[in-house]
């Protein structure tokens, strides 16, 4: 059998003169943790949906990435999550915004697309739904930190009447999987950006923007400066080009990230072909990431020299 897994920790200013070594060290277990997770399932004959959400729901839980525990906080120091899940073969998609109490928001994001008529949901009607689903709940405070409560204050101190944090930082994370049937799936689940006003969403939970799988050409997962990505569409302008130019993967992607980039905007993705052919693509000095496959020792990374 043959199968792909990447996974992404978010994209930024990750650089060995700033990386505390034991922050480096810590970082690398949680993505090797989630690639074991996921890559479990598709060494057994499973789903690349079920690997997917496998790997997301880990990282969601470590307190070092910005999805689910850890988090960024919102302006008035609430967290607001958001995730989304695509599957390639009917291209069947859920998503959520502005959830506050469902443990794994990707889990969430799959209920709304297994269990309900609609593509995405947002604030208290996610949430409600989620109770409904029976998913895990949890205290808001679950979510907490004490790294992201000083990144708050530090950014309100620094740059008042800022609509997000200037000095952004991408911790969103996302995984993409080709499974052993050729199947594909994307997810992405994020806390967004420090300070956000507004009820801002980004483009994780946005089908095509930060999330996108199609059995026809690839499975893509973003991480990066949301407003760009939702404006070109990152995710399905990568696919569009493996599909109708016939790129593969990693050219596609450098392509739209250097568009993405003459924008403006900063950041990473992750792109798994249906030929199993993986690639990662950002603009930053670095980038949380990580592949496994099918009978080859996992790779995990996190510097531009890696």
């Amino acid at each position: 059998m043959t199968w792909t897994l990447i996974i992404h920790g978010g994209a930024g200013r990750m650089e060995r003169s700033t990386m505390p070594i034991e922050r480096d060290v810590a970082v690398r277990q949680a993505m090797n943790d989630a690639l074991a997770a996921g890559s479990a399932i598709l060494d057994g004959g499973g789903c690349s949906l079920d690997a997917v959400e496998a790997a997301v729901r880990l990282l969601e839980d470590d307190p070092h990435f910005n999805a689910g525990r850890g988090a960024v906080l919102t302006e008035h120091g609430t967290i607001e999550l958001d995730a989304a899940i695509m599957e390639g073969t009917t291209r069947r998609a859920g998503a959520v915004a502005s959830v506050t109490r469902t443990r794994n928001p990707v889990s969430l994001a799959r209920a709304v697309m297994e269990h309900s008529p609609h593509v995405i949901l947002i604030g208290p009607g996610a949430d409600s739904f989620s109770r409904a689903q029976e998913l895990e709940q949890v205290d808001p405070e679950w979510f907490h930190t004490k790294e992201r409560t000083e990144q708050l204050r530090a950014m309100q101190a620094r740059d008042r009447g800022a609509p997000f944090d200037g000095d952004v930082k991408f911790g969103t994370v996302g995984a993409v999987a080709c499974d052993s049937q050729g199947r594909l799936a994307a997810g992405t689940s994020t806390g967004g950006l420090t300070g956000k006003r507004f009820g801002r969403v980004g483009d994780s939970p946005l089908i095509g923007a930060g999330t996108y799988a199609d059995d026809r050409c690839c499975a893509v997962s973003a991480t990066g400066s949301g407003e760009f990505y939702i404006r070109i569409g990152v995710a399905h302008e990568i696919c569009a080009r493996v599909r109708f130019l016939k790129e593969p993967v990693g050219r596609a992607a450098d392509a739209v990230q250097a568009e993405t980039k003459a924008l403006g905007g900063d950041g990473g993705v992750i792109v798994v072909g249906a030929d199993g052919s993986a690639a990662w693509s950002f603009n930053t000095p670095g980038m949380f990431r990580g592949v496994s496959r099918a009978g080859v020792v996992p790779v995990v990374a996190i510097y531009g020299d890696e």
